[in-house]
């Protein structure tokens, strides 16, 4: 009777393990998170000009897309020059609403209306995925700001997706 009922018990953790990983990691659920991600920059955008918490709506954001706290993550910003990486949560947040870095002005706060993906590839090793390519950010006043971007995405234990790598810069401009 011990042995069947710790059976049991042993069936129902790796039943518990396997549906944590139901969904495997497959470009689909890739191209879903940087779908959100991009909505995510307009939410925010939008709550800043409608005079709301916009830094709440940051905190969500990073606490959604990133695996801050849980991962290192390495985050090169777009418009970051003298400090161009952002190992924490809080130098993300200054990043994408301004604070604690004079050079931050709030790349999320523009705002923008859409965010538009030209995805190159994505390849997939394990429980990690690489994505490259471009997205456009789209001005209220409709001119697009196009970017070139880099993300590694995580799945993690619990199933969800979270970026470890964002690494983005503006198209190299001859001079």
């Amino acid at each position: 009777m011990f042995k069947t009922a710790a059976l049991t018990a042993g069936l129902a953790v790796l039943a518990t393990a396997g549906a944590l990983h139901a969904s495997p990691l497959t470009p689909e659920r890739v191209t879903a998170l940087k779908t959100a991600w991009g909505e995510g920059i307009v939410k925010i955008g939008s709550v800043h000009t409608a005079g709301g918490d916009y830094q709440a709506a940051a905190r969500e954001h990073i606490e959604t897309f990133y695996a801050y706290g849980v991962s290192e993550v390495l985050f090169k910003p777009t418009l970051a020059s003298e400090d161009q990486f952002r190992g924490s949560f809080d130098e993300a947040l200054s990043y994408f609403v301004g604070g604690d870095i004079a050079e931050d002005k709030g790349f999320a706060i523009a705002p923008y209306t859409a965010v538009r993906w030209e995805n190159e590839g994505t390849t997939i090793v394990g429980d990690v995925a690489f994505s490259m390519g471009n997205y456009y950010f789209t001005k209220t006043d409709g001119s697009e700001v196009k970017v070139e971007y880099t993300f590694g995405i995580r799945q993690m234990e619990n199933g969800e997706l979270k970026i470890v790598l964002h690494h983005s810069s503006l198209p190299f401009a001859a001079g």
